[in-house]
């Protein structure tokens, strides 16, 4: 029997209350912070909703003595209407302080990542799969002006059709709203274990905050420990300023290089240090054999006596320094641009009409990465030619095509031999609709800039959609279409 309740009525909320709308069928959680009922909404067809399963949150306000609950929930009300895509759940609804306060939003199917927590240290490809999933995830809130700041293991879903989902943003800071935890609070907000050491020094407008935290977790999936233990005062937070992590490798031998090149990086104490985008380091990770080797992936024991008091002593007169711009403009000054060059087929004036667009995109964004991508065309059916006349590999042919196209660039842009590798980056992948590979290559790797070339504009080539085309009409970022000067060969 359903009962509407006045929202603003004391005591306990209980099954098939009616709040707003929405009858409470069941509660499926309670926390310390807040409890989650699976909700349905009255009339939710009307509304759009019918078909969403639906869940509310609803804080415990333990007899007024816990503000922190309070504005954190707060936060988290403006916080999620303004966040959309796959990567969060639906907004639905929510209700004040001033009668009963709770969120409606979509109820995600899948299971939080912290199931696999449980049974780590797990298999290196599931680890590198999870965190790139994750690490998508964090890419488009990133765009979205949010910094999440509380990125851990239950406050990540997994949809049913795979991708990461990041939940409980009331820790969370939104580039264009209130900070309402910076203003009303004095020490440092987070969970423990991966808080990032500028989050300890009260920094909260960082996107590469976020990034620590997944090397927290990849560290525990990886290794089955934390990288910091679990510590629960601010003396105990400061300890990850100055000591490092026991390297991964000597508690998992089989753990390889780049994975542990890879979560060093993201546990570097300087924001600086770490990948500059959530974006590029889920790059890293789909792209295991592009990882550029530092001594990290080689450290096998933690620094010594020495080394850990001169972090001592300059973690104690540093003062933390806040990024200088917000989540937004950081990943965008960090941007992946894809060149997708057919070297095999386009003309000379093309190549080079091309490397120049390129060139002058990688100037004016110095903390860009370039991947060179080129598409080998594939049968769709029957037997594909993988030898030229010659009896050469065609695909190290592409390969090396490529690189040798795109060497002026490098050169243009004056990197250290260590920079190299890691702004660079060739990519040679077979299929039978180039187009296609190259939407989805860009999809999955985040990319945020397409360039590429359009060798004709004869009447057969618009009737029947030409590569560059199809990208321009399906790609969800930025694509510049070259073409060559004069006469188009």
């Amino acid at each position: 029997m359903e009962t509407e309740v006045a929202a603003g009525a004391p005591g306990p909320l209980v099954e098939s209350q009616v709040i707003d709308g929405f009858r409470l069928d069941e509660r499926v959680h309670q926390g310390g912070m807040a409890n989650l009922w699976r909700v349905t909404q009255q009339g939710g067809d009307a509304s759009g909703n019918g078909a969403l399963p639906l869940i509310m949150k609803v804080p415990r306000i333990k007899g007024g003595d816990d503000p922190a609950t309070i504005v954190g929930f707060e936060v988290e009300q403006m916080i999620l209407p303004a966040l959309s895509g796959p990567h969060v759940p639906k907004f639905v609804a929510r209700g004040d302080f001033t009668r009963q306060p709770y969120i409606v939003m979509e109820r995600i199917a899948g299971e939080s990542v912290r199931a696999r927590f449980d049974a780590a240290p797990i298999a290196i490809d599931e680890v590198a799969a999870i965190g790139a999933k994750v690490a998508t995830a964090l890419h488009d809130l990133h765009r979205q002006h949010v910094v999440h700041l509380d990125v851990k293991p239950s406050n990540i879903m997994f949809r049913e059709s795979g991708e990461a989902v990041l939940v409980d943003f009331g820790l969370s800071r939104h580039d264009h709203l209130p900070d309402l935890l910076e203003e009303e609070f004095e020490l440092p907000m987070g969970t423990g274990p991966y808080m990032s050491p500028e989050q300890v020094q009260f920094i909260r407008n960082d996107p590469r905050s976020d990034l620590f935290a997944l090397g927290v977790m990849l560290y525990h999936l990886t290794t089955g420990v934390r990288p910091f233990g679990a510590p629960s005062s601010v003396r105990g937070l400061r300890q990850r300023l100055y000591r490092d992590p026991e390297p991964p490798r000597s508690l998992r031998p089989d753990c390889p290089p780049w994975l542990q090149e890879i979560v060093l990086r993201c546990l570097e104490v300087q924001p600086d240090k770490r990948h500059q985008s959530a974006a590029q380091l889920a790059f890293d990770l789909q792209h295991p054999e592009q990882v550029v080797l530092t001594r990290r992936a080689e450290r096998r024991t933690r620094s010594g006596a020495l080394r850990v008091m001169q972090r001592w002593f300059a973690a104690m007169g540093a003062e933390p320094k806040a990024p200088p711009a917000g989540a937004t403009e950081l990943s965008e000054r960090c941007p992946i641009v894809l060149a997708a060059i057919d070297v095999a087929a386009a003309a000379p004036g093309l190549l080079d009409a091309l490397r120049s667009s390129v060139q002058s995109v990688m100037q004016t964004q110095p903390g860009a990465r370039l991947a060179c991508l080129a598409v080998m065309k594939t049968n769709r059916i029957g037997m594909d030619e993988l030898l030229d006349a010659d009896g050469r590999s065609r695909h190290v042919n592409l390969l090396v095509q490529l690189k040798h196209w795109a060497r002026p660039v490098v050169q243009s842009l004056a990197l250290r031999k260590e920079e190299h590798d890691a702004r660079v980056t060739f990519h040679v992948i077979e299929a039978p609709d180039p187009a296609t590979a190259i939407v989805d290559y860009a999809r999955r790797n985040g990319v945020d800039h397409i360039v590429m070339g359009a060798r004709s504009s004869s009447t057969l080539r618009r009737y029947l959609g030409s590569v560059s085309a199809q990208v321009v009409a399906q790609s969800d970022c930025t694509v510049t279409v070259v073409r060559a000067p004069g006469p188009s060969a």
